[in-house]
């Protein structure tokens, strides 16, 4: 069998995703990282109504996550929705899904995080474990630039 990584799900993850090989601990950044690799790679998991809480009421919270996984080598935040799907709020919302998508677009831009639309939950996980695998892969190999 190959080796895989450990991937460290955040204590706060409300639902978390399923690895082959994962433990959880608190992450300073992100709800995802690589055992021993926590401060330089994050995934950070939004559903759709999350992220749009996150540009509304919680904006100033989540630019200080963005902040935070800017620093990373790499990170990135993966929606479980797929981009024509956000552009739909959710119910409750009073948030512009043009200023939703224009928010996300732009601090992606400036904060240097990959936002990444994986179309629906299970999606989302195998999008998660790819990104990390594929990090702590590369680093193993010395390949990261």
């Amino acid at each position: 069998m190959t080796e895989l990584p450990i991937i460290v799900i955040d204590t706060r993850e409300q639902r978390p995703y399923r690895f082959a090989r994962s433990e959880v601990r608190t992450l300073a950044s992100g709800d995802y990282s690589v055992q021993g690799m926590e401060d330089r790679v994050a995934v950070e998991r939004k559903s759709k109504s999350d992220a749009y809480a996150s540009l509304g009421r919680d904006r100033q919270r989540f630019r200080r996550e963005m902040e935070r996984l800017a620093a990373m080598d790499y990170a990135a935040v993966v929606v479980e929705a797929s981009l024509p799907g956000f552009l739909t709020p959710p119910a409750f919302s009073q948030l512009n899904p043009n200023s939703a998508i224009g928010t996300l677009l732009a601090w992606s831009v400036r904060f240097g995080v990959h936002v990444i639309f994986a179309g629906d939950r299970r999606h989302g996980n195998n999008v998660t474990r790819q990104l990390l695998t594929k990090y702590w892969l590369y680093n193993r190999e010395g390949c990261l630039v």
